[in-house]
C-alpha cells in the first residue's frame, strides 16, 4: 500500500493552495487566468486521489494511506488522517464534483471570478478533510470549516433571496454541530484524554451515556442530511444558490451528515443506535413518503429537486439503521450515486436558466425541439432520479429495498414507494418542461449546448449509466469496512 508518502494531505491541501493562489492573482482584470488556474488546480487534485483507489487493498477494513503528526501535544491533538472502505469513494466524488462546477460556472459569472473558484477549491479541501479525520478535533475543525465557503458561494452569488438563504443554512447547521462538540469533549474525558475517533469505538459506554451522546451526534449529522423535520433550510439554499453551489451542496456537502452516522454514531454508540432504530427508521419514511408527495406540487425545478434530493438521502439513512450489508451498502451506493445524478439535475436547470433566467416549469415547454442534445441528457438523468434500472439511481435503492425486506416488509412496501413518486415529480416535470410544441418565444430561441456544457453532462451520463450497469467497483471497497463495522455494532450490545 502506498502508506505514509502524503496522498490524503495532498487531495486536502492542492486545491486549498490553488484556491490561495487564485485569490492572489487579483481582480476580474485577469479572469480568463482565474479560470484556467482553478481548472488546474481542481484537476491536479482530483488526480492525487487516484492513487487512494488504485492503491486501496479491498481485503482489510483497517484505516489505509494513514498519516500522524503532532499538532497540539499539550491536548492529544494530532493531525490525523485515514481513509477505509466508507470514506475513499467520497474524497474521489468531492474531487470530481469540483472539476465539473469550476467548467460549469466558466462563462456564467462574470463577477468575482476569483473568490468564486477560489471558494469551491477551498471548499473541495476541507471536505476531503472531513472524510479522512482520525481525530475528533481535526474533523470538527473541516466539519464546521466546510460551511464558510459555502455561506459566501449562496451569499455573493445567489438569487434575490440569497442573504437569507445562506443566514438560515448557516445558523441550521452551525448550532446543530454545538451538541457534537459537547459530546466530542465528553468522549475525549471518557477515554482518558484521547482525540482519536477510533478509539472512542472501544469504550465501554453505560446506556444512558450512550443515548445522550446519540442525540448530540444526530442533531449535527441531520440536519447535514437533511433529515425530516430539520429539512426546512434546504430547498431555500438550492433556490436561492448559484447552479455550482447547488451541486456541491446536493452531491457532496449532504453526504457529510450521513458519513457521520456510519463514523461516529454506529460504532460509538451502537447500543443506543439499536435502542432508538425505530426514530430513524420513522423519520426516514417520512422523508421518502411525505416529501416525495411535496415535490409533486413544486412549480420551481430547483426546488422539485431539493425535496427530491431529501427524500433519496431518507433511503440512504433508512439503509444504515437496517444493519445488514445489504442496507448499509445499499446506503453507500445511493450516495454517491446521488452525488451524480442530483449534480447533473442541477447542472441541467443550470443550463436552461442560463439562456432563460427562469426556473418556474410553467416558463418552459417544448425545450427537445431547440435542444434536441441537451434533452436527451436531461431525458437519461430524470430516468436515473427516478431509479431506472441500468443507470445508478437503481441499484441503490434496490439494495436498501432488499435490505429491507430481510428486516420488516413494511419498511420496504414504504422505502419502496419512492420508485412511485420519485418517476411521478421527475418525470411529470420533464414532460412539461421538454415535450410539446414550443410553448413561447424564449423556447423558440434557446440554443443547444456548447462544447463545454456536453463535456460537462457527458462525463455525468458515464458515471450515471456505468455505475448503474457496473456497480461491482463501487460496492468492493466497501465490503470488509461494512462488514467490520456490523460485527462491531452486533457484538458490542449491551444486555437490555
Amino acid at each position: 500500500m502506498l502508506e505514509g508518502i502524503g496522498l490524503i494531505s495532498l487531495a486536502i491541501w492542492v486545491p486549498i493552495l490553488a484556491g490561495v493562489l487564485i485569490l492572489a492573482t487579483g481582480g476580474d482584470r485577469n479572469a480568463d487566468g482565474q479560470r484556467t488556474l482553478a481548472l488546474v488546480g481542481s484537476v491536479l487534485g482530483f488526480l492525487v486521489t487516484i492513487p487512494l483507489w488504485t492503491g486501496f487493498d479491498n481485503a482489510t477494513s483497517a484505516m489505509q494511506f494513514t498519516e500522524l503528526a503532532g499538532w497540539v501535544p499539550q491536548f492529544n491533538i494530532h493531525y490525523r488522517l485515514g481513509v477505509d472502505g466508507i470514506s475513499m469513494p467520497f474524497i474521489l466524488l468531492n474531487s470530481f464534483t469540483t472539476i465539473l462546477v469550476v467548467l460549469a460556472g466558466w462563462d456564467v459569472i462574470k463577477d468575482k471570478v476569483a473568490q468564486y473558484m477560489a471558494a469551491f477549491l477551498i471548499q473541495s479541501g476541507l471536505l476531503n478533510g472531513v472524510f479522512s479525520a482520525l481525530d475528533g478535533v481535526l474533523f470538527y475543525l473541516f466539519f464546521e470549516a466546510m460551511l464558510i465557503p459555502l455561506y459566501l458561494i449562496i451569499g455573493m452569488w445567489g438569487g434575490p433571496n440569497r442573504v437569507y438563504a445562506a443566514i438560515k443554512f448557516f445558523l441550521y447547521t452551525l448550532l446543530g454541530s454545538l451538541l457534537m462538540l459537547v459530546g466530542l469533549v465528553y468522549l475525549f474525558f471518557q477515554s482518558g484524554g484521547s482525540f482519536e475517533i477510533l478509539a472512542w469505538h472501544k469504550l465501554p459506554l453505560t446506556m444512558t451515556a450512550q443515548i445522550l451522546l446519540f442525540v448530540a451526534f444526530f442533531f449535527a449529522f441531520a440536519v447535514k442530511v437533511p433529515m425530516w423535520p430539520v429539512h426546512t433550510w434546504l430547498p431555500d439554499a438550492h433556490v436561492e444558490a448559484p447552479t455550482g453551489g447547488s451541486v456541491v451542496l446536493a452531491a457532496i456537502t449532504l453526504k457529510v451528515g450521513a458519513y457521520g452516522f456510519l463514523r461516529f454514531i454506529l460504532p460509538i454508540v451502537p447500543d443506543a443506535a439499536h435502542e432508538l432504530t425505530w426514530l430513524i427508521v420513522t423519520l426516514s419514511l417520512v422523508a421518502v413518503v411525505y416529501i416525495g408527495l411535496v415535490a409533486l406540487v413544486q412549480s420551481d425545478m430547483k426546488k422539485l429537486i431539493a425535496y427530491s434530493s431529501i427524500a433519496h438521502m431518507g433511503f440512504v439513512t433508512l439503509g444504515f439503521f437496517l444493519f445488514n450489508p445489504l442496507g448499509i451498502e445499499g446506503g453507500l451506493i445511493q450516495m454517491i450515486s446521488h452525488g451524480f445524478v442530483s449534480a447533473a439535475m442541477f447542472l441541467c436547470v443550470g443550463v436552461m436558466y442560463d439562456r432563460v433566467h427562469s426556473r418556474q416549469i410553467a416558463d418552459y415547454g417544448g425545450v427537445v425541439n431547440t435542444m434536441p442534445r441537451f434533452a436527451a441528457f436531461f431525458m437519461l438523468f430524470a430516468m436515473a432520479n427516478a431509479g431506472l434500472p441500468a443507470t445508478s439511481g437503481f441499484v441503490g435503492e434496490f439494495m436498501v429495498v432488499l435490505g429491507a425486506v430481510q428486516v420488516n416488509f413494511w419498511w420496504a412496501f414504504l422505502a419502496a414507494t419512492t420508485l412511485i413518486f420519485g418517476a411521478a415529480y421527475t418525470l411529470w416535470m420533464y414532460k412539461r418542461v421538454v415535450f410539446g410544441p414550443v410553448a413561447n418565444p424564449h423556447v423558440a430561441k434557446l440554443t443547444d449546448i456548447n462544447s463545454r456544457e456536453f463535456i460537462v453532462l457527458f462525463l455525468l451520463a458515464v458515471c450515471v449509466l456505468g455505475m448503474g450497469v457496473y456497480p461491482l467497483p463501487f460496492t468492493e471497497v466497501m465490503h470488509a469496512s461494512v462488514n467490520n463495522l456490523l460485527e462491531h455494532v452486533a457484538h458490542s450490545k449491551l444486555a437490555y
